[in-house]
This record gives structure tokens, sequence and C-alpha cells, in this order.
């Protein structure tokens, strides 16, 4: 792939950050049709109502959004890695952390204490909540767990970016074929063993534990930008491959594993979603090549302002999605108002459009990078 110069604006990205936003959105949808509770977010244990619904859940959340989380991984390392020439770790924390942590801060304290509002929360889970936040996220707001991990990523860059620099093609592809074994790891705890390879109750490191993670899809983009040199068609025609292959599987496994009628543990129905699974790395591997062979010049205005707002969209969007789901779903997730089928996208198409809406209000407020990121 052709080099890209540090700071440049790169238009495939910016159609990567917008569908990865909505996929999000997409999945969160997906899981009122599973959740085994009224809160409309699968819990520990899971609950599929019919066959309709068993179907399109794995289509929707298994087959089209697992690559969500994945594709914000790689981007970030995309565009960040190697660090520019010059720049210290101190200033590329400073840069990284001034644009996340002041956000991410006020929208735990709005998921922690906003709810009371409505009758949401009670005073005493909000006072628990705040009690944790040093630690975690608040018991409303479960997807910013994805910030923790993008925080450890943004971490690591300083210390891994110098070798990246001075590593060849053949070196990083060692690197991948080791972090693509660990992603075997979480199918081998779930039906092998749970401790294998020296994990045991007073060490929970694995022997790969340094080549697993998040860190493998941050190699995994230096490599496709600096290393992969692979002409538009052979992108497209590998992209679709691992694509397909990967998102098939992944919603299968849940549709495999799935019984309507039946409670079953939600980490067992979603066996193969984790995020560092084979299938998952595939299908986001795939989609990256066929995003980069997106060859316009110049982003389109609304997709690089959609693109500018995503973090914020994130942020917010389960202050919508809750609400826009009820109404669509009206009581019966088994019967809802509107077919499952249209109404998994349609709430995340509302949800998507109100949260750029509001983004886009609170963008026009004086710093308003430090609550919406733009």
């Amino acid at each position: 792939m052709k080099t890209i110069p540090s700071g440049d604006r790169v238009v495939f990205v910016d159609y990567i950050r917008v569908v990865a936003c909505f996929l999000v959105m997409l999945v969160h949808a997906s899981e009122n049709f599973y959740a085994a509770d009224a809160s409309g977010l699968a819990g520990n244990v899971s609950l599929l109502a019919n066959e309709s619904n068993r179907f399109w859940v794995a289509f929707y959340d298994g087959f089209c959004g697992r690559i969500s989380v994945p594709l914000f991984m790689i981007v970030s390392a995309f565009l960040l890695v190697p660090m520019k020439s010059g720049v210290t770790m101190g200033d590329f924390y400073k840069r990284r952390f001034k644009r996340i942590i002041p956000p991410m801060v006020i929208f735990m304290l709005l998921y922690t204490f906003l709810p009371l509002a409505w009758g949401g929360m009670s005073w005493e889970q909000s006072l628990s909540d705040l009690k944790m936040l040093p630690l975690n996220f608040p018991s409303m707001a479960g997807h910013l767990w994805f910030m923790y991990p993008l925080i450890s990523l943004y971490l690591i860059i300083p210390i891994v970016s110098p070798w990246l620099e001075r590593a060849s093609a053949k070196e990083e592809l060692t690197f991948l074929g080791l972090f693509g074994i660990s992603t075997f790891i979480p199918w081998i705890h779930r039906f092998i063993s749970p401790e294998i390879w020296g994990e045991c109750f007073w060490n929970g490191f694995t022997m790969l534990w340094y080549c697993s993670g998040y860190l493998g899809y941050l190699v995994m983009a230096h490599y496709i930008r600096y290393h992969l040199d692979w002409n538009r068609k052979k992108k497209l025609i590998a992209g679709s491959l691992c694509l397909l292959a990967g998102a098939a599987f992944t919603g299968w496994s849940f549709w495999y594993m799935g019984t309507p009628g039946q409670t079953i543990e939600t980490p067992l129905l979603e066996w193969s979603w984790e995020f560092c699974t084979p299938n998952v790395l595939l299908a986001s591997f795939g989609a990256f090549l066929l995003f980069s062979c997106i060859e316009r010049k110049e982003t389109p205005k609304l997709v690089r302002k959609l693109s500018d707002m995503s973090f914020g969209m994130y942020l917010m969007h389960l202050f919508f999605l809750g609400p826009i789901a009820r109404v669509l779903i009206g009581g019966s997730v088994a019967e809802p108002l509107v077919p499952v089928y249209l109404a998994i996208p349609c709430i995340a198409i509302l949800t998507f459009i109100c949260c750029a809406v509001t983004t886009r209000i609170l963008s026009l407020i004086p710093g308003s990078k430090w609550f919406v990121g733009c």
C-alpha cells in the first residue's frame, strides 16, 4: 500500500469511521432481541424469543456488526503508527488524551446521573456507580468498555513505534502469526481448558499474552500501510473473500448456539463474537482491505463531518437507542410493532441520525471538543 504522509486526510478512513460508528449502533440495536431482561442490552443471560429473532440477530449483530470495534482499532493505529519524528512520549500522550479523556469523563458522569431524571436509575445505583468511576465504566454505559483498550493502545504506541520503524515485513509477519495463534485462546478457554500455557490462579498471563489482544490489530494496521503492496484488484478479491468467510462464521456461530425459548449464558451464545477471535480478525482484515480500495481524492463533506463527529456520536448513542427501541418494539420482542428484520436497522438508523444532529448542535458551542471531541 502506498505510504501516506502522516497528518494527511485519508479518505477511506473517514468512510470507515462513519460505517464503524453505525455498526456499533446496529450491534446494540440487535441486543434488544436477545436480552433476557427489559434493559435492552445483553447481560449475563440471554433469551431468543423465536426463530426470526435468532436469524436476524445473527445476521445484523454477528455477520454485519462484529467488525466495528476492530475497525476503530485498526484506524487508530493506521493513522498514528509510527509516531512523527521528534514527537516524545509525553507529547503523544498529551495530544491523544486531551482529545479523549475529557469527553469520556463527562459522559461517564452523565450516564451515572442523567438517568435519574426519567427514573431510569435509583440514587443508590448512581452513588455506587460514582464510587466505581475511578475503576470502571458506569452500569448504564457498558459501551464505554471500549475506551479502556483504546487508552491501552495509545499507551503502548510510543513503546512499539520505534520497533515498527525498524522491523522488516518478515519480522512483522512473524508477530502477526503469533497474534493469529493467540486469537484461538478464547475458544480453547471455552471448550478445552480454562487455563493454558502457564495460566493458573497465581498467574493470569499466558505464553502469548504479549502477542495477543488489540496490539495485534495495531501491528496489522502498520503492516497493511507499509508492507502490503497489493493492487486494487487483488485487495478487492482478497478483501471480499476474507470478509464473507469471517462474517459468515461469526453469524453462524450465534445461530448455531441459540435455541429459541431457552435461556442461555450470554458468553456461551456469543462464543465466537469476541473481537480477538480468528473469524472476527479475518472479517476485519477483509473489510479494511475493501475500504482501502476507495480512490476518491477528497472526502465528501457529509462523510467528513460525520467522521469528525463519530466519537461524540459513539459516546451518547445509548441515550437515544433505548427509547427508540422501546417505541419500535412496542413491549414485545417476540411480536414487535415493526418486524424484527426492519426494527433492528431502523433502531440503528434513527439512533445514528439523532446522535449526528445532537453532536452537530453541541459542536457549535465554544469548547465543544471537551465534551464531544469535535
